[in-house]
C-alpha cells in the first residue's frame, strides 16, 4: 500500500460525505427506531464486505466493464428499492396499527446488505478508488485491495452508527408526534423511490455510496 497516512485521511474524507446509504439508514431509524437503524448500518457494512471480496477478486472490473451485468445490477437494485417503497406505502391492515409496522431485525439487516450488494455506485466506488493506493512493486494486489477495502468498510460503519444513533433520538423525538405519524409512510416511501431512481441513473464516480 502506497502513503496509508493518505489512504486513511482519503478514506475518511469520503465516508464522511453523506451518501445514499447514509440516507438509507437515517430513514429506517427515523421510521423504525434506533435498532432498526443499527441493523441497517450492520446490514450495509455486510454488503460492502461483499464488494470488497469482489473488488480483490476481480470480479467488480468484470461487472463494470460488462454493460449486462452492470445493467443487471443497476436495474435489481432499483427494483429492491421500489418494492421497500412499496411496502412501505401500502396502506395499514390494521386501523389500530402504528402507520409504518418496525420490521423484524433480521429482515432489517437483510434488507441493508441488499440495498448495498446491489447498489452498483459501491462496484464503481471500490474501482475507482482502492486502486489509487496500491503498492504494484509490493506485490500482493488483491490482498492490498482486501485491506484497505476492510479498513474502508470499517470507518463507514462508524459514520454509519452515528448516523443510525442520532436519528433513531429524532424519530422517537417525531414519532410522538401525530402530525409527523400521519405522513410518516409516505416520507419513507418518496425516499426509497428516490434513491431506487438514484441506482438506475449510476454513474463512475470516486465518491462512496
Amino acid at each position: 500500500m502506497t502513503n496509508p497516512l493518505l489512504f486513511l485521511l482519503a478514506a475518511v474524507t469520503l465516508v464522511a460525505v453523506p451518501g445514499p446509504n447514509h440516507l438509507y439508514i437515517t430513514t429506517r431509524s427515523v421510521g423504525e427506531g434506533r435498532r432498526a437503524g443499527i441493523a441497517s448500518a450492520l446490514g450495509v457494512e455486510t454488503g460492502t464486505l461483499v464488494h470488497i471480496a469482489a473488488a480483490a477478486g476481480g470480479l467488480s472490473a468484470v461487472v463494470a466493464a460488462s454493460a449486462t451485468a452492470f445493467g443487471f445490477l443497476r436495474y435489481a437494485g432499483a427494483a429492491y428499492l421500489i418494492y421497500l417503497a412499496y411496502r412501505a406505502l401500502r396502506g395499514r391492515r390494521d386501523p389500530g396499527a402504528p402507520d409504518l409496522e418496525p420490521r423484524p431485525l433480521h429482515r432489517v439487516y437483510l434488507d441493508g446488505v441488499l440495498v448495498n450488494v446491489l447498489n452498483p455506485k459501491v462496484v464503481l466506488f471500490f474501482l475507482a478508488f482502492l486502486p489509487q493506493f496500491v503498492d504494484q512493486d509490493a506485490g500482493a494486489v488483491p490482498l492490498q485491495i482486501a485491506v484497505m477495502g476492510f479498513v474502508t468498510a470499517l470507518l463507514g460503519l462508524a459514520g454509519d452508527l452515528v448516523y443510525a444513533v442520532a436519528a433513531g433520538s429524532i424519530g422517537a423525538w417525531l414519532r410522538e408526534r401525530p402530525a409527523f405519524r400521519r405522513r410518516q409512510r409516505y416520507a419513507t416511501g418518496l425516499i426509497y423511490l428516490a434513491l431506487g431512481a438514484a441506482a438506475v441513473f449510476a454513474a463512475p464516480s470516486p465518491r462512496r455510496a
